[in-house]
């Protein structure tokens, strides 16, 4: 199938969402069992980490892990709000840098000041939103982020996004003292996430059993496969393990000079959608084929552009001293092994 679908459906009783484009899927997002990446708590200081740097926090779920604590005491309130997915066997990473996104708008009452998405450059289309901001911000003390999907959006429906963001923002941080820990918003599921990020024109199907019918399963079953094949016969493995996830790149049947620059540069274009459809993250290896170490510009460069385009937070690292390549990629989707 030509073009871009959503679908919206269940999988293994839990809630999930898949972007289809011409027939593949891009991208995915499923709920956790825990906590959700945006739920905001009003969290009790507990106890700090000597030499972390950081402190454990007491919310109504469970414990929670803060970094930079300069200036905080046991017992104080403070609203956090969930960054990602914890490590097995670890705290939930939280951050008191409050962020109210939606749609067409993120509220973010620790950064003053009215923003426009750098990917907006018309100059007139800047202006117009600019007006809108101003409107709905006047005598807000928030900041204000009017992002990229406003560029085609209708005024009005800007404009009720950052009335509600603003609302909610208020209203949480009304609810910051208490001397008991509280959850004071649950973060966007499935469905509402697919609505706030995937703002390109797509077919939107919504159906039970929309997964069958666009081939979504089958996808997430080949996913489970440590395997991913590339073009020309090579492939990567991607496996994660409790450190690490380890990526070899191999060439396959291909003896040519070039297989391994071609099997490298393959697996870079493909390997932040496996990566994001998979659901990993924290330190990425790269074991890659062999190539001439004068190629290997070439490589950083399909590299990059390749995680530019990709939504989830990604540090590349660089070389090793054994040729290996690093990245380091935020944790903020739930691993598809841990929901099939």
């Amino acid at each position: 199938m030509k073009g871009r679908l959503i679908a919206l459906d269940h999988l293994s009783g839990v809630e999930a969402a898949a972007l289809m484009v011409d027939g593949r899927l891009e991208d995915l997002f499923l709920d956790p069992d825990g906590p959700r990446p945006g739920a905001i708590y009003r969290a009790i200081a507990d106890r700090p980490m000597k030499g972390q740097g950081g402190m454990f926090l007491r919310t109504p779920d469970g414990t929670v892990f803060l970094r930079q604590v300069k200036g905080l005491s046991p017992g104080q309130p403070l609203l956090v709000q969930v960054t990602g997915h914890a490590e097995p066997g670890k705290a939930l990473p939280v951050t008191t840098k409050l962020l109210f996104k939606s749609r067409y708008a993120i509220v973010t009452p620790e950064a003053p000041g009215l923003n426009i998405s750098r990917q907006i450059r018309d100059d007139d289309r800047r202006d117009e939103l600019l007006a809108i901001a101003h409107a709905e911000m006047d005598g807000v003390e928030m900041g204000l982020i009017l992002r990229s999907s406003c560029l085609e959006a209708d005024d009005d429906e800007i404009a009720e996004d950052i009335h509600a963001m603003v609302d909610l923002a208020t209203a949480v941080l009304g609810d910051a003292e208490g001397a008991e820990p509280e959850k004071l918003t649950e973060g966007d599921g499935p469905h509402t996430l697919a609505w706030r990020e995937w703002t390109d024109p797509a077919d939107v199907d919504a159906n039970e059993g929309s997964f069958i019918d666009h081939g979504v399963l089958d996808a997430l079953d080949t996913l489970q496969e440590a395997q991913a094949p590339l073009s020309g016969g090579a492939s990567m493995f991607i496996e994660p393990t409790r450190a690490l996830v380890a990526v070899d790149v191999n060439t396959g049947n291909d003896t040519s000079p070039a297989a391994g620059m071609k099997a490298n540069m393959a697996a870079a274009r493909d390997l932040p959608r496996q990566l994001r459809l998979r659901g990993l993250g924290g330190q990425v290896v790269l074991d890659l084929a062999p190539m001439p170490k004068k190629d290997r510009r070439q490589f950083e460069t399909t590299l990059r552009a390749a995680f530019r385009a990709c939504t989830v937070e990604t540090t590349l690292v660089g070389w090793t001293g054994l040729g290996h390549y690093e990245l380091q990629r935020k944790r903020d989707r739930v691993a598809l092994s841990e929901v099939m």
